[in-house]
C-alpha cells in the first residue's frame, strides 16, 4: 500500500498476503526431507537465494501477480528455514543441543530486535523513506548468501544419511533436553529406548521408502503419549491464530492510523514485543512448576489472555492499545511455545523431535490456509480486517475453552484416581 506500489488494501490483505499461507503450507514436507537429504547446507543457500529473490522483487514490483510471486519466495525462504537449525544438531554433539538452541533463539531474535529499532529510528529521525529500508535489506541478505558457502557439508543427517549403529549407539539419539529445567512429562511409551534397533542406513537400502515407513511409525508412536499430544495440539492451534495475527497486524494499524498521514511507531513496537518474548523465553527456564499437572489450565488461563489482546486490537481501535495488545500477545505466545517445546522434546531424540515439530508445523499452516481461504482471501469470503480480528480472537477464546475443558478433566480424574488407591481393599481374607 502507498504510492510506491499503488497496492489497494483489498488487494494487499486478500489477494497477495494469502500467497505465503498457501506456498508455505505446500512446500513444507518437500523441503522437509530434501533438506534431510541433501544435508543442510545446499537448503541453507536456497533459503539466502529466496531472501534475495524476495526483496529484489519488492523494491521493483509493481503489479499483484509479481507481488504474489514474492509471497511464494517468501513461503520458499519460511519453509526452508528448518535446514537452519537442522544443519546445526548435525554439527554439535546432542548433550548441547539445549544451549545450541537457546543461542540461535536469542541471536535471531536479537538480530529481530535491532533490525525494528533501526528501521524505526531511520525513519522517524532520520525521515528515510521506506523504499530504502528494502534496498538496505536486499544488501543484508546479498551479504548473508556469501555466509552458507563455507560452511561443511555434514556427513550424516538424520533420516537418509545416518551414522553407523555403533556411532549412534554413543548418544546421537539421546532425548534433546535433559530434565534439569522441567520435570519430564508422564508417559507410558518409550519414545526413545527402543529406536536403536530399527535403525538402517537408508542411503543403502530402500531409501525414500523406508524412510516414510520410519517417519509413519514414529508418527504413531510419538502420539500415543496423551502428554505429548496436549502439548502438540495447543502448539499446531496457537500457532495457526498466532500466524495470522502476526502477518495482519500491520494492515489493522494502518487502517486504525494511517501512515501516510500520521507517524507511526511499528518498528519500536516490533522491537520491544521482541525483546519481551526472549525474556519470557528466558524467564521460563526458571519456573518451576509441574506442567505434568497444570498444564491444559496454564494453556487455558493464558488463551484467554492472548484472545483478551486480540479482541482489544479489534474493538478498542486506539493505536496505543493496539501496540501494547500486541506486545502482550506475542510475549505471552513465545512464554508458552517455549514451554511446550521443553514439555515436547522432553523425552524425544532428536530425531523425533524434528518429526514432531515438522507434524506440528504442516497441522499450523493447514488450518491456517483454510482460515485463509475461508476469512480472507478474495476468492472465499474476504472479509474486512476488524471482522477478521474479532474471528481471531474468537478463536483463541475457543482454544481456551478446550483446555479449561481438558484440564477439569484430568483433574476430576486424578482426584477419582486417588480417592481408589485410599479405599482399602476387601478382596483380603483375614487371618484367622
Amino acid at each position: 500500500m502507498g504510492p510506491d506500489k499503488n497496492l489497494t488494501e483489498t488487494e494487499v490483505v486478500n489477494e497477495i498476503y494469502p500467497f505465503w499461507t498457501y506456498s508455505y503450507l505446500v512446500l513444507l514436507f518437500p523441503v522437509f526431507l530434501a533438506t534431510d537429504y541433501l544435508r543442510y547446507k545446499p537448503v541453507i543457500i536456497v533459503q539466502a537465494f529466496s531472501f534475495i529473490v524476495t526483496y529484489a522483487l519488492l523494491v521493483k514490483a509493481q503489479s499483484v501477480r509479481i507481488m504474489q510471486l514474492l509471497e511464494f519466495f517468501f513461503g520458499l525462504a519460511t519453509a526452508t528455514e528448518v535446514a537452519y537449525y537442522s544443519y546445526i544438531y548435525s554439527v554439535v554433539e546432542p548433550s548441547h543441543y539445549q544451549r545450541v538452541t537457546g543461542f540461535c533463539r536469542s541471536v535471531t531474535l536479537l538480530g529481530s530486535a535491532i533490525g525494528s529499532l533501526i528501521g524505526q529510528i531511520l525513519v522517524s529521525v532520520a525521515k528515510v523513506p521506506l523504499f530504502y529500508l528494502s534496498i538496505t535489506t536486499l544488501v543484508s541478505f546479498c551479504i548473508a548468501f556469501v555466509a552458507p558457502w563455507f560452511l561443511p557439508m555434514p556427513s550424516k543427517s538424520l533420516f537418509f544419511h545416518q551414522r553407523e549403529k555403533s556411532s549412534l549407539d554413543e548418544g546421537a539419539l539421546e532425548p534433546m533436553n535433559s530434565s534439569q529445567l522441567f520435570e519430564k512429562p508422564e508417559s507410558n511409551i518409550r519414545l526413545s529406548a527402543d529406536e536403536r534397533t530399527n535403525l538402517k542406513d537408508n542411503t543403502s537400502t530402500s531409501g525414500l521408502l523406508e524412510v516414510l515407513k520410519t517417519l509413519w511409525s514414529d508418527f504413531l508412536e510419538c502420539y500415543s503419549s496423551s502428554t505429548l499430544l496436549a502439548w502438540s495440539v495447543w502448539w499446531a492451534l496457537s500457532t495457526c491464530g498466532y500466524i495470522q495475527v502476526i502477518n495482519y497486524a500491520q494492515p489493522l494499524w494502518e487502517k486504525i492510523l494511517p501512515s501516510n498521514d500520521f507517524e507511526i511507531y511499528n518498528g519500536y513496537v516490533e522491537t520491544i514485543s521482541t525483546l519481551l518474548g526472549a525474556f519470557a523465553a528466558f524467564v521460563v527456564g526458571f519456573v518451576k512448576v509441574s506442567w505434568t499437572v497444570w498444564g491444559e489450565l496454564a494453556l487455558c488461563v493464558f488463551s484467554v489472555v492472548i484472545a483478551v489482546c486480540v479482541y482489544l486490537m479489534d474493538t478498542i481501535r486506539n493505536i496505543w492499545v493496539c501496540y501494547t495488545s500486541y506486545m502482550i500477545f506475542r510475549a505471552t505466545y513465545m512464554l508458552l511455545i517455549t514451554i511446550a517445546t521443553y514439555q515436547i522434546a522432553a523425552n524425544l531424540s532428536m530425531k523425533r523431535y524434528a518429526l514432531v515439530f515438522g507434524v506440528n508445523t504442516f497441522i499450523a499452516l493447514f488450518l491456517e490456509t483454510l482460515l485463509t481461504v475461508i476469512v480472507v482471501d478474495s476468492a472465499g469470503l474476504g472479509l474486512d480486517i476488524f471482522v477478521q480480528f474479532f474471528i481471531y480472537a474468537s478463536y483463541f477464546a475457543a482454544i481456551a475453552v478446550i483446555f479449561f475443558i481438558a484440564g477439569l478433566y484430568k483433574l476430576f480424574k486424578g482426584r477419582r484416581a486417588g480417592r481408589q488407591n485410599e479405599i482399602p481393599s476387601t478382596d483380603t481374607i483375614p487371618e484367622a
